[in-house]
């Protein structure tokens, strides 16, 4: 059976770029890696996961910038700029270095894999209709001006007792072209029956 590779892996370095930009020195660099992943975590864990769509962290020896691209920018930011403010305390607890956290409108979450595949997630948690659910943000993500969208989603879907995989394809998503602007993110809903898996490929056109 053909598997498939990760459509970001695949562009890194080509068309996408890394959503880490800093260099170790030799030995150091999976102390270096352990704290991007818990600078990670830590976000996720301090923030509702469905306006987060991507984190990128730069580094410069104590100087840490992060950028945070969020659907719903004005909820991470808070009153005032007070969900900043807390955040960066809180970060500077943690890990004792002074970050610098901005934040980037996703001007159109539907067409953002990762918002898409979380609000699906979300959604099933709540017991909703799998096929309804995948037409409605397939139809969406259409709507919004993307080529393609191919939605797949696995597990116990409506509590049955054998698990299976619900498939929904709208458009092209032409997974081997390198110039095809391909985003893809997975997410788990996690429910009274157990996992239930949704991965969301969408194709934006060309580079």
């Amino acid at each position: 059976m053909g598997q498939k590779v990760h459509p970001l892996g695949f562009r890194l370095g080509v068309y996408e770029d890394w959503q880490a930009h800093w260099f170790a020195k030799k030995g150091s660099y999976g102390v270096g890696l352990l704290e991007d992943i818990k600078m990670r975590n830590f976000l996720l864990a301090n923030l509702d996961r469905s306006e987060i769509a991507k984190i990128v962290i730069d580094k410069a020896g104590d100087n840490v910038k992060i950028v945070l691209f969020s659907g719903r920018p004005g909820s991470v930011i808070g009153k005032k700029g007070q969900g900043i403010l807390q955040l960066r305390d809180a970060m500077y607890k943690e890990f004792n270095k002074q970050v610098d956290i901005s934040v980037q409108e996703i001007k159109v979450p539907e067409a953002n894999a990762q918002l898409v595949a979380i609000s699906i997630a979300e959604q099933l948690e709540k017991r909703a209709n799998v096929k309804k659910l995948m037409k409605k943000a397939g139809f969406a993500a259409i709507k919004s001006g993307t080529k393609g969208i191919k939605i797949c989603c696995s597990g116990r879907l409506g509590g049955a007792e054998i698990a299976r995989i619900e498939w929904l394809k709208l458009g092209s998503i032409p997974l081997h072209t390198l110039r095809s602007h391909i985003e893809y993110a997975c997410a788990e809903a996690k429910t009274t029956y157990g996992l239930i898996g949704v991965k969301v490929w969408i194709c934006k056109g060309e580079y």
